[in-house]
């Protein structure tokens, strides 16, 4: 049983060496690149670096929680590019993946193909979970740790109408 709990601590310390630090308010957008859903590279630090965006992580393509989350900002489209608000949707899922939920739910925002996980890395994640960032001129000024599944868009428009009033 002791050489079990100094493996899972083991374990625990060299996997928390490896990930980069959480992002904070105020910190800049990191520097990583990926590939979008139809497989092309996208620099996704390049694209946080001017105006607003909205990066959103998503555990699963195609799953309830996941589909309710994206959907949520779909639904929303008009009222965020209203805001000129570019959206960014990344998970582990292949490119095919993505452009297959994609195309299912008519979501008309790019989705990040993550499979090395280097876009989550860079934000600090440890394990896939829903969170959501947002980026002004390449700066973190809000992000959601714990973001919500149908909730989403109220909780993003929430923040921008609170960081107009800032």
């Amino acid at each position: 049983m002791r050489y079990i709990l100094l493996l899972i601590m083991t374990f625990s310390f060299i996997n928390s060496m490896l990930q980069a630090d959480e992002i904070n308010i105020g910190a800049k957008a990191p520097a990583v690149s990926s590939v979008d859903h139809s497989g092309k590279p996208i620099d996704l630090g390049q694209a946080l670096s001017k105006g607003t965006a909205l990066v959103f992580f998503y555990p699963k393509a195609m799953t309830p929680g996941c589909t309710k989350q994206a959907c949520s900002l779909r639904d929303g489209w008009d009222d965020l590019q209203q805001r000129d608000v570019a959206i960014f949707g990344v998970s582990a899922d292949t490119a095919a993946t993505q452009a297959e939920f994609r195309e299912k739910h008519k979501l008309p925002f790019t989705l990040i193909a993550d499979t090395d996980k280097a876009v989550a890395n860079a934000f600090g994640k440890g394990r896939w979970s829903r969170q959501a960032y947002l980026f002004k001129d390449g700066v973190l000024v809000w992000r959601d740790l714990k973001a919500a599944t149908s909730g989403q868009l109220d909780d993003v428009i929430a923040a921008l109408e609170q960081l107009g009033k800032d």
